[in-house]
């Protein structure tokens, strides 16, 4: 009787060992298809549409390749109704407005940091690029024109794989768009956010047009092209999900890494504020102006919102702000004073460059603290 009721519970046990590993290779699959469905349906419905027009530059090999494009590299794309011999009306169709979703967005990305990467590949790479790193969608017309801002010093190794993956997802994206490196003079302590307002200024002396502002750390990757770099009725945070952060919002009132409003939302808070040298708490001090404000801030999907740090040490004279939580908790009372409005700089040198504007500024230098005692 006992090795009766011994052999029943065996094979019970064994029973639930099998029922958790079926269990745990079905989580493992749906992590597995979670990651690469995006790309199968992709290329299986862009082999479909386009079987029988298979464009002969076309490169899917590269995570970031996208095709050609005619309008802007001097050649017409031929036309499968021209016939020899016809006459051709010189009456163009008026390009329609790009669609809300880009029909060719690719999905999830491989994102990586171990090859070689030089700035003459990345020109090659985008030849309908213009100078100053300026791009307009030959086919559509844009619903938005968008000044892309990254603070920056020493910062060169980064820039390139940037501009690298940056490039392609936005012409993808159909983004009518510029990028501008706001670099900082010196080496005294870096400011990010007052070279963010900055940017801001410069761009619209560039291009009096730019209704959308996107600013990104020069370090963050996007995982996804379906992270669009657009505008909304709120502002955006778009880099939710770091890997740093283990791909987590690491707290609900988070702004860093890449964010965008409009061109009135940005004077509606009265830009970022000035006064915060050094790493850290301005991103706090942008949320806070937003939200005194009566805006709200939109995010992607966590799925979508994932992005790639580029590891680095931390820069010198970069060092934490000891001020920056006293500031975090004042920002009502300073917001209306210092910002956009307060901003000071002396320009250095504008730069346009085949990938982007470089836009050189003085911003001096953080007040003295006073001695303790």
């Amino acid at each position: 009787m006992t090795r009766l009721l011994l052999g029943v519970t065996l094979e019970r046990i064994c029973k639930a060992v099998l029922l958790l590993c079926l269990l745990h290779f079905v989580i493992i699959m749906i992590l597995y298809f979670d990651v690469y469905a995006q790309h199968l349906d992709f290329f299986s419905r862009f082999n479909a549409r386009n079987a029988s027009r298979t464009h002969p530059f076309s490169n899917s090999s590269r995570p970031n390749g996208t095709v050609p494009s005619y309008g802007l590299a001097g050649a017409e794309a031929p036309s499968p109704s021209t016939k020899p011999g016809t006459n051709q009306s010189t009456t163009e169709k008026p390009l329609q407005p790009c669609q809300e979703t880009p029909p060719g967005l690719v999905g999830r990305l491989l994102i990586e940091f171990s090859s070689p990467m030089s700035m003459e590949r990345v020109q090659r790479e985008n030849p309908d690029v213009h100078q100053g790193g300026k791009y307009t969608p030959p086919d559509c017309l844009p619903r938005q024109k968008v000044a892309i801002l990254i603070p920056f010093r020493h910062r060169e190794h980064h820039l390139k794989y940037w501009l690298h993956y940056l490039h392609p997802i936005l012409r993808r994206q159909k983004v009518a768009y510029g990028i501008y490196i706001i670099n900082q003079f010196g080496e005294d302590t870096f400011n990010r956010a007052k070279l963010l307002n900055v940017g801001f200024l410069e761009a619209l002396k560039d291009d009096e047009e730019y209704d959308c502002f996107i600013f990104s750390d020069v370090d963050l990757i996007p995982m996804d092209d379906r992270n669009l770099y657009r505008c909304y009725e709120q502002p955006r945070h778009f880099a939710v999900g770091m890997d740093k952060f283990g791909f987590r919002l690491p707290y609900a009132g988070y702004f860093g890494g890449v964010s965008g409003l409009s061109k009135s939302q940005f004077l509606k808070i009265n830009g970022f504020p000035n006064e915060y040298w050094g790493w850290g708490g301005e991103d706090d001090d942008i949320f806070n102006r937003i939200s005194l404000n009566g805006m709200k801030v939109s995010r992607p999907d966590i799925r979508i919102g994932r992005y790639r740090m580029i590891k680095h040490e931390r820069d010198k004279h970069n060092e934490p702000n000891p001020q920056r939580f006293t500031k975090i908790q004042n920002t009502k009372m300073t917001m209306k004073r210092d910002g956009i409005s307060s901003l000071q700089y002396r320009l250095v040198e504008v730069s346009r460059q085949p990938m982007y504007t470089n836009i050189t500024v003085e911003i001096g230098r953080p007040p003295p603290r006073l001695a303790r005692g």
